[in-house]
């Protein structure tokens, strides 16, 4: 038979389960993320719940004689797991290519995981667990802001033709300390036009996402009849 499980046991998994999740969310609000404090707080108290009722009916687990149903227990933790997985879909955003919220969505997660073991009596588990996370999610910000970052673009010029060669739009950007990942031409004979483009990348400045210097001086360039400038986002180098 399974032991019983008391109420000061039941409040001293409540109490880690709210520091825990107090812990993981303050960081999120401070960083001004929309899953802050009080949805970390919930999903992790949410998951510490369902682990502490799947122990309060441990005795009803398994099939009992007299019925044809079978209780079974796990599936209670596995579908807060998969319910979290909804909230943390909802957290990920696409804006055209860039892709924010991944780590909202994995503290979600990773707090889900937190409320379990408090919640299923691994206190020293989830307890050292809550500790690393939030050295994660807070003492490797400092860390990750001093990695190499590039930001990412896309480039399209539509110019009068042999006004910019391929050669010499390559020898523009490189000159400007810029990484060409592919380019492509297209040339318009009925119209006289080039269409040059291309994906470029170069050192972020601090992870700011602006325009670099080099769109206004090819808009100075002669016979050009389009320019279209896309930021992607920033990656690490």
């Amino acid at each position: 038979m399974a032991p019983e499980i008391h109420w000061p046991a039941i409040a001293i998994r409540l109490i880690l389960t709210v520091i825990a999740g107090g812990l993981l969310g303050i960081e999120r609000s401070r960083t001004g993320h929309a899953a802050g404090l009080r949805t970390t707080l919930l999903v992790t108290l949410a998951a510490s719940v369902a682990m502490i009722q799947m122990n309060l009916l441990m005795e009803s687990n398994g099939k009992p004689p007299s019925s044809f149903a079978v209780m079974d227990l796990m599936r209670l933790p596995l579908g807060i797991l998969t319910g979290v997985g909804f909230i943390g879909a909802g957290a990920i955003v696409r804006k055209n290519e860039l892709v924010v919220g991944l780590t909202t969505a994995a503290t979600l997660w990773f707090a889900t995981v937190v409320g379990l073991c408090l919640g299923g009596g691994q206190l020293i588990l989830g307890s050292i667990s809550t500790v690393i996370g939030f050295v994660v999610l807070w003492g490797l910000r400092w860390f990750e802001t001093r990695v190499e970052r590039f930001q990412m673009g896309e480039l399209k010029i539509v110019i009068a033709e042999r006004h910019l060669s391929p050669c010499d739009l390559r020898r523009k950007l490189q000159r400007a300390k810029f990484r060409i990942k592919s380019i492509s031409v297209r040339h318009q004979a009925r119209d006289h036009f080039d269409t040059l483009g291309c994906e470029i990348r170069w050192p972020a400045d601090g992870g700011n996402a602006d325009i670099p210097g080099i769109v206004a001086e090819l808009e100075e360039l002669p016979g050009l009849v389009e320019l279209e400038w896309r930021g992607i986002g920033s990656g690490p180098g």
